[in-house]
């Protein structure tokens, strides 16, 4: 797999020649304070992206928002919070920077600066949050990813960011891959897309899932990595010392939380769903380290035993658990131990698959129904996510799959999950949270991240499967990236 790493600087300046005086003042700096020659060319080659990409955009037609030149308020709307069963109706809500200023009955109070946008009756939600989604793989097959040039792989992540933001999806976990420099793209302003919690590359043992090496590049040599190893695809650990090892560096680059792989996977030909990567001291030693530096640990787990290792090792969060038995669920519920899963229903939720991985999402599948279940009847605190990678049709999909929980929660449950569960999940990340303030949730002093949908969602929760004509407004940070009302 084609992956290359890309530390990186931000600029402001739309213009390409590489003679710009911040770019040339920002690589004295570097040179200055003796950084390696590594960290100074992956910086440049960020650098010189940063340049281009606004260009790009431009040329698209779809360069980043400006900050609203004056403040705005919404009048007129119906309001879900993100936490309550029903909706408030009659209200206004200014908006304040990046956040929500004040929310009220009736009127706002006169406000000659300000920009109104009437809603019309319309309900406002939360910015949605997709709590397992991989930001570099959604938008290539993945015979392209094994073979592109990360430039064109950065270049493809950055245009389904935006049509992930424009599916109202403000906010994302990515759990697997490098994608702190499109983090940093998109927070620096120089691309459109949703806020990101990075884990860095998922790490794995070897023969785990995600151990996509070639059988040429084995054994390995001591402690040597391979080149996609290096360029941020993955992460191979075999003993303690090496989980510690990996941990800290995804922590080094700015993740949030990390993920390590605690079972075999659908997409990896030869990982079969039964097989167990980590010992439990080795998940210990991950979760320790995690601690140590304020935040947590997911564990890609499917099976009873995958799940109970990882709680026995003190994981606070399970991603998938499609095929945990009653036992697991009831111990996942006695630990508070989150499960970050999807609802997958149908092999409509997966890019076309071939033997050995076909039979594999079948299994997965036939879980699905089972999972939910125990996750009522137990109590379990569940979030929710998509995991839908390797083909950018697919990707369009990701409304449609919080549709799919209706199935065993009503729409209201479900978008509160999709919502205020999630951003309790995101703020597990704790000294490592990326944006330290409420996301979820549309409250005062919470991040203005909202939707102003046509429609009840609360009623009908297939409003959110077609985004391009049911969303009127979608709002991140404070500023507008899409709006058919008039203000």
């Amino acid at each position: 797999m084609s992956w290359r790493k890309y530390g990186g600087i931000t600029s402001n300046s739309s213009s390409p020649c590489l003679c710009d005086k911040t770019l040339a003042q920002y690589a004295n700096r570097r040179i200055s304070a003796d950084l390696s020659r590594r960290g100074f060319v992956a910086g440049m080659a960020a650098s010189m992206l940063s340049l281009i990409l606004p260009d790009l955009g431009k040329a698209q037609g779809i360069s980043p928002p400006e900050a609203p030149a004056r403040p705005v308020t919404f009048t007129n709307l119906r309001l879900f919070d993100g936490k309550s069963s029903t909706l408030r109706s009659g209200l206004y809500m200014s908006i304040d920077g990046s956040r929500i200023g004040h929310i009220g009955t009736g009127q706002p109070p006169s406000a000659d600066n300000r920009m109104v946008i009437d809603c019309g009756n319309k309900v406002m939600i939360p910015g949605l949050i997709d709590m397992h989604w991989h930001a570099l793989l959604a938008a290539l097959p993945i015979q392209v990813l094994l073979q592109a040039d990360m430039g064109f792989v950065y270049l493809a992540a950055s245009g389904e960011a935006e049509r992930t933001l424009l599916r109202g999806f403000t906010t994302i976990r990515d759990v697997g891959g490098p994608s702190f420099v499109l983090k940093q793209a998109i927070d620096g302003g120089l691309i459109s897309g949703p806020r990101i919690y990075p884990s860095g590359p998922m790490i794995t043992t070897t023969g785990g899932h995600g151990d996509f090496r070639p059988l040429s590049d084995i054994p390995r040599s001591g402690g040597q990595v391979t080149r996609m190893e290096q360029e941020g695809g993955f992460a191979i650990a075999d003993s303690e010392d090496e989980v510690r090892l990996r941990v800290r560096e995804q922590f080094l680059q700015g993740a949030s939380q990390v993920k390590l792989v605690g079972c075999g996977g659908v997409s990896t030909p030869r990982s079969p769903l039964d097989m167990l990567t980590f010992t439990q001291p080795q998940l210990r030693a991950a979760v320790e380290t995690a601690a140590d530096w304020g935040t947590y640990v997911a564990v890609h787990a499917y099976t009873p035993e995958a799940v109970q290792r990882s709680l026995s090792a003190g994981v606070q969060c399970i991603e998938h658990g499609h095929l945990m038995d009653d036992r697991t669920a009831a111990l996942m519920a006695k630990n508070d131990t989150w499960l970050s899963t999807q609802p997958f229903v149908d092999e409509n939720d997966a890019a076309a698959l071939t033997e050995p991985s076909r039979s594999k999402f079948l299994e997965v599948i036939a879980g699905t129904d089972s999972t939910y279940k125990l996750a009522r009847k137990h109590g379990i605190k569940t979030a929710f996510g998509t995991d839908l990678i390797f083909s950018p049709v697919l990707a369009t999909r990701q409304g449609v799959m919080l549709t799919h929980l209706k199935r065993w929660y009503s729409p209201v449950e479900a978008l509160t999950m999709a919502t205020g569960a999630n951003g309790q999940l995101l703020a597990l990340s704790k000294e490592r949270n990326p944006y330290p303030g409420k996301l979820g949730v549309l409250e005062e002093g919470a991040y203005a991240d909202l939707l102003l949908v046509d429609g009840n969602p609360l009623e009908n929760l297939d409003l959110i499967a077609n985004p391009d004509q049911n969303l009127r407004i979608v709002m991140k940070d404070g500023r507008v990236y899409k709006n058919t009302i008039a203000a």
